[in-house]
């Protein structure tokens, strides 16, 4: 670090409002733990900040010092070994205005929170798949969620961020003030500094047509084959994946899926719900159904689509997008990956993208990979003594046999931390990589933020 820790804890102590912890203060790792138990911080410290002002009283005090930013939900991919890490947590503030479907967020709520309180007023945020996710982390990479069809990513909603920069200045950044900054934050991830709040605007709506079906070992390969197929003919308004579960025989899980290997379809129409059903009847068809849990349910339920864990765990990931998909596709998917197959992933998920992904922001978004036409996710098998080798192994097998379908540009919300070489700059195409750079050199010249590969 550039200035005595010491000192500078005693320094931060005084100007902070929120905890200030190193290594070996009560709460030290509690502060910093995120949702994968597996990834453990170690920076030099940690600083749970209150307010915008505690972000700027940080980066003033703590010149030549890297600081990174853990916010609440999934946090960072890969550990933090050094410098300072500013936590979000305690900013939970949340308003919605019903007349202009604005909602204020700060940077410690998760999509759970804002949808819940969105329903109130027959409203709904355009978020990810997951309630438990924080709100900044997925907006900052895009965020391709259960209406994406339909509405596009949660980037395409944000209005407006409040960020303290690498200059410590508080700024505003939306489409007149700073939009080359706003034009960043929108897709372009990480580095520009502390992003304390961000607005919102919300949709109308109160039900839609969703869940998910779920199909036993024998009907996987023909569900997938026709999942494949019946995707190139969906309206804009259904979003769907497709999922091959290998399930642990323990009692959390549901009687009919312990133990076993299966295909879960999900869906997510918006509109008339018969018409909804009437979509949905290839896939009702394409085997025995083991279990249905697709009807019109209230939007403020719409995680339980992918109904994605909620409590930390060990985990191990890979995530790429993938061109438009075709019968040899799924020839080699199901060879690498289908029911015979030994794989030690949990889930496997194929996910339908284009639609409204596939057209940018009038004023033009930082996002990567709105080209992809489906997205391929990868979860291993949650022991970690799988994760140093045997896992890239196994997801280097899969990638190589899809390798001809690979999109050229991944986006960032995939990308794992980017431990994978070259995994950085396949994320934006070569000039939005350039652009976010010059951005990036504006706000944060003296690079007190670091992002990308290490």
């Amino acid at each position: 670090m550039g200035t005595n820790v010491n000192e500078l804890v005693e320094q931060l102590r005084k100007a902070v409002a929120g905890p200030v912890l190193t290594v070996g203060d009560d709460g030290f790792a509690d502060e910093l733990a995120g949702f994968k138990t597996n990834v453990v911080h170690q920076p030099d410290l940690v600083v749970g900040i209150t307010s915008a002002a505690d972000a700027a009283a940080v980066v003033a005090a703590a010149a030549g010092t890297p600081i990174r930013v853990l916010a609440t939900g999934h946090g960072l991919g890969t550990p933090v070994t050094e410098g300072i890490v500013i936590t979000t947590s305690r900013l939970n503030g949340l308003s919605i205005d019903p007349a202009t479907k604005i909602a204020h967020i700060e940077a410690g709520c998760r999509w759970a929170d804002v949808i819940a309180a969105a329903a109130k007023h027959g409203l709904a945020p355009i978020a990810g798949a997951s309630g438990n996710v924080g709100c900044i982390g997925l907006l900052l990479g895009g965020g391709f969620g259960p209406l994406a069809r339909t509405y596009g990513l949660g980037s395409d909603w944000v209005r407006g961020f409040e960020l303290v920069t690498g200059a410590g200045e508080v700024v505003t950044a939306n489409a007149t003030e700073h939009p080359d900054l706003f034009w960043a934050l929108r897709g372009g991830k990480g580095g520009f500094g502390v992003v304390t709040s961000v607005d919102v605007e919300l949709v109308e709506l109160t039900t839609l047509y969703g869940g998910s079906v779920f199909f036993d070992a024998p009907e996987i390969d023909g569900v997938v084959r026709t999942w494949i197929d019946w995707t190139t003919t969906l309206p804009e308004a259904a979003t769907t994946s497709a999922i091959i579960l290998r399930l642990p025989p323990l009692p959390f899980i549901p009687e009919p899926l312990r133990g076993k290997t299966v295909v879960s379809v999900r869906f997510a129409y918006v509109g008339d719900p018969a018409e909804g059903e009437k979509l949905f009847a290839p896939i009702r068809a394409a085997g025995a159904v083991l279990i249905d849990l697709l009807g019109e349910m209230p939007a403020s339920q719409i995680a339980s689509i992918h109904n994605d864990p909620t409590e930390p765990t060990v985990s191990w990931d890979r995530g790429l997008l993938l061109d438009e998909l075709d019968g040899d596709f799924a020839d080699a998917y199901l060879g690498a990956v289908g029911p015979d197959q030994q794989v030690p992933m949990v889930a496997v998920e194929l996910r339908h993208l284009g639609g409204a992904v596939s057209r940018d922001v009038p004023e033009g978004s930082a996002v990567g990979g709105r080209s992809g036409a489906y997205t391929l996710f990868m979860v291993g098998a949650p022991d970690p003594s799988l994760f140093e080798t045997v896992l890239p192994a196994v997801a280097e097998q899969v990638l190589s046999s899809v390798q001809k379908w690979t999109s050229a540009v991944n986006t960032v919300n995939l990308a794992d931390g980017f431990v994978l070489p070259g995994s950085y700059e396949a994320c934006w195409p070569a000039e939005t990589l350039a652009r976010l750079a010059e951005v990036r050199s504006t706000y944060d010249p003296a690079g007190r933020f670091p992002y990308g590969p290490r």
